[in-house]
């Protein structure tokens, strides 16, 4: 029986990775919604119109080139008052950016670079895969615990370093290549809504200096940040092929940036 719902839940990314999607899209698109409205109920929204229309005019360009049904979804877009130097993008169309992100995403081509990358998440169904990822890998240490029995202080550790192995084998190293993905899919995404690629390269630079101290890449579900931007580098060449098209086809983004204040 669970080799039949492997089989069945098996899907395939946009870059052509194999996938375990164990929940049906419509309902992974509530639980996006739900959480988007939660979060503008606790947050605080910036309520400056330039601020909010040059967020929105940069994800609008990004949203018009999606391809099938997400092109044709109205993706909402909300600022969020806070100094956190990030952005979500959530099933069911639901954009939000941290007004701290603003600082360091110093052009519209870097803040495309971030939404871009965010929606990818979204387009290569992250957030179904990562919960069909943490409910399969429960469900087997679960069945495991029942198999050998939890008598015993050391079939008690064993099952710990079991947890641990799951954690630091299959779900932390799983995410850094869900992050790796998004990259390569926002790099192509900003670069068909017209902005310049290689953008993306500063931005990452830019987050280098901002993040500070970063954990060891085997322990964190990004990638380290010489090995994201060298990863965007051996992509730039598909992606300026891309940016070259867009901009031929008159696409050119004029998204004002607000002076800051």
């Amino acid at each position: 029986m669970a080799c039949s719902l492997w089989v069945t839940a098996c899907a395939t990314s946009p870059t052509g990775r194999s996938q375990l999607k164990l929940f049906p899209e419509q309902q992974v698109e509530s639980m996006g919604t739900q959480a988007y409205k939660e979060m503008k109920q606790k947050q605080p929204i910036v309520d400056d119109p330039e601020v909010t229309n040059y967020v929105r005019c940069v994800a609008d360009a990004i949203t018009r080139v999606l391809p099938g049904e997400y092109g044709k979804t109205h993706w909402e877009v909300t600022v969020f008052r806070s100094d956190q130097v990030n952005a979500f993008a959530l099933p069911g169309g639901k954009i939000g950016v941290y007004s701290g992100l603003l600082k360091v995403a110093q052009t519209p081509a870097q803040l495309a670079t971030v939404i871009g990358h965010e929606v990818g998440h979204v387009l290569a169904g992250h957030a179904n895969e990562r919960l069909s990822t943490n409910v399969a890998t429960q469900t087997g240490l679960d069945l495991l615990s029942i198999f050998v029995g939890t008598n015993g202080f050391i079939k008690q550790q064993g099952l710990a370093l079991l947890g641990l192995g799951a954690q630091v084998g299959v779900i932390l190293p799983f995410s850094r290549t869900q992050e790796s993905e998004a990259d390569e899919i926002g790099e192509e995404l900003m670069a068909k809504a017209g902005f310049d690629p290689r953008q993306s390269i500063e931005l990452w630079q830019n987050m280098s200096k901002a993040g500070g101290e970063q954990p060891p890449q085997f322990l964190s579900t990004h990638p380290s940040p010489s090995n994201r931007i060298e990863e965007l580098r051996d992509h730039m060449p598909q992606a300026m092929r891309l940016y070259e098209r867009a901009r031929f086809d008159g696409r050119n983004p004029q998204c004002a940036r607000p002076a800051a204040k």
